[in-house]
C-alpha cells in the first residue's frame, strides 16, 4: 500500500473514534525515517488506547501490521509506527509538553 494510502487508512480508523486535534505531517522532505507523522490528543488515558486499537485492528483487517507498538497501558502517548506512517496518540498534557508539530512542521 503507498504510504498515502496508509495515511488515509489511519485518518479514517482515527476519525471513527473522535481523535480530537490531529494533525498529519509531511516529513518526507526532512527525514528519511518516515513519510507521515499523524498526531491525536485523546480525552483519557482510555481513549489513548481505544484509537490505538482502532488504528491496529483497522490495518490488521488490511493485512498491514504495525513494525512497533509502543507504550500501551500508558496514560500519555502510545506509538504506533507502519514505517512510511507514524501515529502518536498522546495526552493534552504530552502533547503540548512534547511540542511534536512545532519540532517536524517546516512551516512553523
Amino acid at each position: 500500500m503507498s504510504p498515502k494510502k496508509l495515511r488515509d487508512k489511519v485518518i479514517e480508523s482515527l476519525e471513527e473514534l473522535k481523535a480530537v486535534d490531529q494533525v498529519c505531517l509531511d516529513v518526507s522532505s526532512l527525514t528519511t525515517l518516515t513519510d507521515f507523522m499523524i498526531i491525536v490528543t485523546g480525552t483519557s488515558s482510555r481513549h489513548i488506547q481505544s484509537l490505538a486499537d482502532r488504528v491496529v485492528e483497522d490495518l490488521k483487517n488490511l493485512n498491514i501490521r504495525p513494525l512497533s507498538l509502543e507504550g500501551e497501558g500508558s496514560q500519555e502517548w502510545v506509538l504506533v509506527d507502519y514505517g512510511d506512517v507514524i501515529v502518536h496518540l498522546m495526552s493534552s498534557q504530552a502533547r503540548t509538553f512534547y511540542d511534536l508539530e512545532s519540532l517536524w512542521d517546516e512551516d512553523l
